[in-house]
């Protein structure tokens, strides 16, 4: 079944160029592939993202990608010196110091990419 298969994040763009800049370049992923002016394949981590060009980009609502990290302020200070700005968000349960919201001992920072997309960086 699907439980011992690897799974692979699928995020819609409405500019491929652009998005492929943004996850190039401001995240720091590994482009590893590309279907013609449609799909690039990103390398992250272990895993794989398809971001891929669709009318429909930024349309939902919730978190697209979760990157799990070590230090989840290092990330925060890192990706904000290449210029992202993060969201903050009245969530039951959490608190927030600065860009990072806390539940306990999980901390996880939200981040859009130019088409709206929510992504995260979260740890313990």
């Amino acid at each position: 079944m699907l439980g011992n298969r690897t799974a692979v994040a699928n995020v819609a763009v409405k500019d491929l160029g652009v998005a492929t800049k943004f996850y190039k370049d401001t995240l720091g992923l590994t482009p590893v592939h590309e279907e013609g002016h449609e799909v690039v394949v990103f390398r992250s981590g272990t895993s794989e993202i398809n971001v891929y060009r669709s009318d429909y980009a930024g349309t939902n609502k919730a978190t697209v990608v979760t990157w799990n990290v070590d230090n989840v302020k290092e990330e925060v200070g890192d990706l904000k010196s290449k210029g992202i700005v993060f969201e903050h968000y009245d969530m039951p349960g959490m608190t927030r110091e600065g860009d990072i919201h806390i539940a306990g001992d999980m901390k996880v920072a939200w981040f859009k990419d130019p088409d709206g997309n929510i992504l995260n960086v979260a740890g313990r």
